[in-house]
């Protein structure tokens, strides 16, 4: 997967086992942005040295030990064509018309039912980038991505409804990346994630919405709502995510608002890891950063295994070590190397 096809590659999860082979209207809170920040300020835009336009990526699902398969993901390599200064957060001077391609890349774990997952993975990257163009002359470039994605996601939650995609019962997370030469921006609702590796930092770009986190809860006890610990904590015992897309029965304590957060690249990003809580569930964030990183140096100081990427390969091997540890859930994984090949070691 190292081009750049044009347009969308919605990926509807595969549903191979690896060992033989969720009604009502509410007002909707202002966005929240997470603001990550970067390890060490930088002068220079990534995108014009080069080093960003080496971005490839690779991705892997599998039904586990469910029936049914109610992962989705999606890849969009053109995104958006825009220059550093128009996506905003470049570190270079201004004046530069270069465009570079911005990328999408999204999981979503459907509950209930895959309808609403599978239309994410169709609808959300679209949706988002018309928000973003219907924002005119931003006071802020992180406002007007904030509100892209905080409109976005409410927009689709509504086309759910509106175009009868799934009944009110059934509802998907959603964790999503936007990658730039110079900025990763990410979108999250629910408790699938995104981590970032770089050197031996291992950065968790999100935070899950879980009942029981202390804001959240506040949040639905303050609109009547209860949180019941049954099987681990849920919403009046049925519901263990807080924020999705869907579950219109569980609203105005389930809503469809994305916590946003923005991180500035480094040329010592390795690789930006993307999942549903299949692999979460049974492996930390250090461990799945470890062992991702160690598959990359061994992948690119080997060169290519029968073809397949490094990022593929990482992606395969993750799907199949979370299964192996006896995870109960679909498991789906989006590993996008972003190291520079001009930074890569030779092959020896």
């Amino acid at each position: 997967m190292e081009s750049d096809p044009p347009g969308i590659q919605p990926r509807r999860a595969r549903d191979e086992d690896p060992a033989t082979a969720a009604s009502s209207s509410a007002e909707i809170p202002a966005p929240t942005g997470l603001v990550a920040q970067p390890a060490e300020a930088r002068g220079r835009c990534l995108w014009r040295k080069g080093g960003a336009a080496a971005v490839s990526w690779g991705a892997a699902s599998t039904v586990g030990r469910r029936k049914e398969m109610e992962d989705a993901v999606a890849v969009a390599p053109a995104f958006m064509a825009l220059t550093c200064e128009r996506v905003g957060g470049c570190a270079a001077p201004p004046g530069s018309g270069e465009v570079s391609h911005v990328r999408f890349f999204g999981v979503y774990d459907g509950h209930g039912g895959a309808q609403v997952a599978d239309y994410c993975a169709k609808r959300v990257h679209e949706v988002v980038a018309e928000e973003w163009d219907r924002i005119q002359n931003p006071e802020c470039w992180k406002r007007r991505w904030e509100t892209a994605f905080h409109d976005g996601f409410k927009r689709v939650d509504n086309e759910v409804i509106d175009e009868a995609v799934a009944p009110d019962i059934i509802g998907s997370t959603a964790v999503v990346v936007v990658i730039s030469g110079c900025q990763i921006i990410s979108s999250n609702c629910g408790d699938s994630r995104a981590l970032l590796c770089r050197g031996n930092q291992r950065i968790q770009l999100t935070i899950d919405h879980k009942p029981d986190r202390e804001d959240e809860l506040m949040r639905i006890e303050s609109l009547g709502g209860r949180v019941i610990n049954w099987q681990g904590c849920r919403i009046s015992g049925v519901l263990a995510v807080s924020r999705s897309i869907g579950d219109r029965y569980m609203r105005p304590w389930v809503i469809p608002v994305p916590e946003i957060s923005f991180m500035s690249r480094s040329e010592d990003d390795d690789c930006l890891i993307l999942a549903s809580d299949g692999l979460w569930d049974v492996m930390s964030i250090e461990e799945v950063g470890d062992m991702a990183c160690r598959h990359f140096r061994w992948q690119r100081r080997n060169g290519l295994v029968d073809g397949v990427s490094p990022a593929q390969a990482v992606a395969d091997h993750l799907t199949e070590l979370a299964y192996q540890k006896n995870s109960s859930d679909n498991i789906s994984v989006v590993v996008v190397d972003l190291k520079s090949r001009s930074r890569r070691r030779p092959r020896q």
